[in-house]
């Protein structure tokens, strides 16, 4: 199994939806390295070790980044323009208004731009772990953007 980096984000009324999701998954995302923003990643560490409570070694691979509005979504944003996470799974809200939506907006618009497998639900996540991509190499093939870049000013 190739090891991905797995970036997790859920908006505040979304928590216990990925709280529950990572409970039932933790075997699955264990083997690979985990990017959280803020308050959701401690939710994600404390779910885990949670469910390794005696069972196993309790070593796991995890980064805290800033909370989602105070920068951490620009900074996963930035990991995502390097080329550092295979896939984002964030649970975000539509029923509620965000006070950091264009920070929201421009991750989003930058998973799209560098082809990184997005889920917004949990049925999608589901979708993304079971796959038999989730346990193999996987590049994405990405857009040429050379005429973009290149364009005359």
């Amino acid at each position: 199994m190739k090891t991905k980096t797995i970036a997790l984000v859920a908006h505040d009324n979304r928590k216990e939806d990925l709280r529950e999701w990572v409970a039932y998954n933790y075997r699955k995302l264990l083997p690979n390295r985990l990017v959280c923003t803020g308050t959701t990643g401690k939710l994600v560490k404390e779910t885990i070790e949670k469910n390794l409570e005696g069972k196993e070694s309790m070593d796991f691979d995890i980064t805290l980044l800033k909370s989602g509005p105070l920068g951490g979504d620009q900074q996963l944003g930035a990991m995502i323009a390097e080329g550092k996470i295979d896939m984002v799974i964030f649970l975000w809200d539509p029923m509620e208004p965000q006070p950091h939506d264009v920070d929201v907006k421009a991750l989003l618009r930058i998973t799209v731009l560098n082809n990184v497998p997005t889920a917004s639900n949990r049925s999608t996540a589901d979708y993304m772990i079971t796959s038999p991509l989730f346990e193999s190499d996987y590049t994405p093939v990405l857009k040429d953007y050379s005429s973009y870049i290149n364009r005359p000013l």
